[in-house]
């Protein structure tokens, strides 16, 4: 028969054991994903090469109120990028040259339309496009 002390000091090491596991496991979690406020899906963040960090200064100035930090969606203010509904066979990048040119009338989220985004260059919308595939293609979209 195990002595009551002994006995709580294994259930003590077990529940630390335990306690420990968890919040090494859930650090390992936070290290590959982010979630930002409201956003509507999970992005892994690669390491970005140049061009993509470009891309996320213009992207942070110009989409990310709408289409959240990571090009995750904004609840109630517009859809998730890093989605298959955007993989280039579905919307090529001339589809982003276009809405931020002329904005988009809705047809796949009930976000509302998007109006057209002013001062963003095409040389910006190629970093943003940069940025937004190299996204896509860390979370398995193509």
């Amino acid at each position: 028969m195990i002595p009551i002390r002994t006995a709580s000091i294994i259930a003590a090491l077990v529940v630390v054991v335990v306690a420990g596991t968890m919040f090494w496991q859930a650090r390992q979690s936070a290290d590959d994903v982010f979630v930002t406020p409201a956003a509507l899906v999970q992005v892994k963040v690669p390491e970005l090469p140049l061009l993509a960090q470009q891309g996320l200064k213009v992207f942070e100035a110009n989409c990310a109120a709408c289409h959240g930090d990571l090009a995750d969606g904004r609840s109630d203010l517009g859809p998730p990028l890093v989605h298959k509904i955007y993989e280039p066979g579905h919307h090529g990048d001339a589809a982003f040259y276009l809405a931020v040119a002329q904005g988009v009338r809705a047809h796949h989220w009930p976000f509302g339309n998007m109006p057209p985004v002013e001062g963003v260059s095409e040389d910006d919308v190629a970093k943003i496009i940069f940025f937004v595939r190299t996204l896509q293609r860390a979370n398995g979209i193509y």
